[in-house]
């Protein structure tokens, strides 16, 4: 019996008993479907990261304070008043760096008339516009005589439009709001970024910092100094320089621990990256253990299948068939459960990746490797777990195989 008679044959079987067949196939799509939809949702949930950590700002350099030590107990990072405006100044803008922008938060209460609300006051420079790509939809962002002046000037976050005023579409322009019982004139609007990071850039107001140090903090020290690369190859020389920089100012000898710590964009991205691909993997991984329970089953359900037929076994060798075309036959049927199987598992893995992209309101991507993989997988799983019951079938004696009822 040629090869093309091989595999109308067993195609024939597995028609003859569809239930079996489908159920058979079961594993394979289940194993599949997961392994693709866990990748999807993994490659989806690393490039999202990717996404909030490069929205922080072009090529960011985040300097903060250093740890605060009281009592033996260390405070976190910024718990200590290191760095000033002078500092600011002493980075020097040029090849590696090319922007700098000072922060200083505190909360504060905003009244407007019968509204109120509590967010974050930010005091900062003009260049924070740059270094985090803000945008204004309305009105004006601050700027350097604001800054310069001490002008009580604010820029509104739409969050905060929208609880003082009530209306996100409101015109807000030009009105006076007080923080903290200081009066500021509202001079913009941003526009609505969501969320990034532990911050909203949304519910914010945004003003000098010379404002912010001397109406609501009384002390001329800043949380952070936020500064821009030149570019990504220059991150790491922007980092070397401001370093190099600030130790000089603070009189850092060597040997010395820094007052101060700086986080570049980069690592934190890199680290981010390998742990959400190390948690792709995991899933997949997961997923996958499913493709071999699914292997499993065809095994014994190919099992069962050459004990019922154990006299077409015996009649078709008594007629002429060799071991290796029962064999043949018994492997094509394994294949062809695992490769059907593995074909409705890719477009179920696609299915299940969207409709759960959409439960998590997450966006999700499914790469052609994860897909080739999985299907390359099933089809290998049918070919090993396929071997035993076709060589059982097989090395069966015609003689035994025509006496069994």
């Amino acid at each position: 019996m040629n090869f093309l008679e091989s595999i109308r044959v067993s195609l024939r079987a597995l028609r003859a008993n569809k239930l079996r067949s489908a159920l058979t196939m079961l594993g394979m799509i289940i194993g599949v479907a997961a392994v693709i939809a866990m990748v999807g949702i993994g490659n989806g949930a690393t490039a999202s990261i990717t996404s909030q950590i490069q929205g922080l700002g072009s090529n960011l350099l985040t300097i903060s304070s250093g740890q605060s030590n009281s009592g033996g107990v260390r405070g976190g990072m910024g718990s200590s008043d290191t760095l000033k405006m002078t500092d600011v100044d002493k980075i020097q803008i040029g090849t590696a760096v090319k922007a700098v922008a000072p922060v200083a938060n505190t909360n504060g209460q905003v009244v407007f008339g019968s509204g109120n609300t509590s967010t974050t006051i930010m005091g900062t420079t003009q260049d924070y516009q740059e270094i985090k790509n803000v945008t204004v939809a309305t009105g004006r962002y601050i700027t350097t005589d604001d800054v310069d002046k001490g002008a009580r000037v604010a820029v509104l976050g739409p969050t905060v439009v929208t609880d003082l005023f009530g209306d996100a579409n409101a015109s807000v322009i030009g009105k006076v709001i007080k923080i903290n019982n200081v009066p500021f004139q509202v001079i913009g609007v941003t526009t609505a970024t969501g969320s990034t990071g532990f911050m909203s850039s949304d519910d914010m107001i945004t003003a000098p910092i010379s404002t912010i140090q001397e109406r609501l903090l009384g002390k001329k020290t800043v949380r952070n100094i936020l500064v821009s690369a030149t570019s990504a190859d220059q991150m790491q020389a922007a980092q070397n320089q401001i370093t190099a920089e600030l130790e000089r100012a603070h009189k850092i000898q060597a040997g010395q621990s820094d007052d101060f710590t700086i986080q570049n964009q980069a690592d934190m991205l890199q680290t981010m990256t390998g742990v959400t691909q190390t948690l792709t993997m995991l899933l997949g991984g997961i997923a996958g253990i499913s493709l071999l329970v699914g292997g499993i089953g065809i095994m014994n359900i190919m099992l069962v299948s050459v004990t019922e037929r154990t006299r077409e076994i015996g009649i078709r060798k008594a007629i002429g068939a060799k071991g290796m075309d029962i064999m043949l036959q018994f492997l094509i049927e394994a294949i062809v459960l695992s490769i059907l199987g593995g074909g409705i598992g890719i477009v179920l893995g696609f299915g299940g990746s969207t409709l759960a992209g959409k439960a998590l309101k997450m966006s999700t991507s499914i790469s052609p490797m994860s897909v080739l993989v999985a299907f390359g997988f099933s089809a290998a799983i049918g070919i090993i777990f396929g071997v035993f019951p076709a060589r059982k079938a097989a090395s069966m004696d015609p003689i035994d195989a025509l006496r069994y009822e």
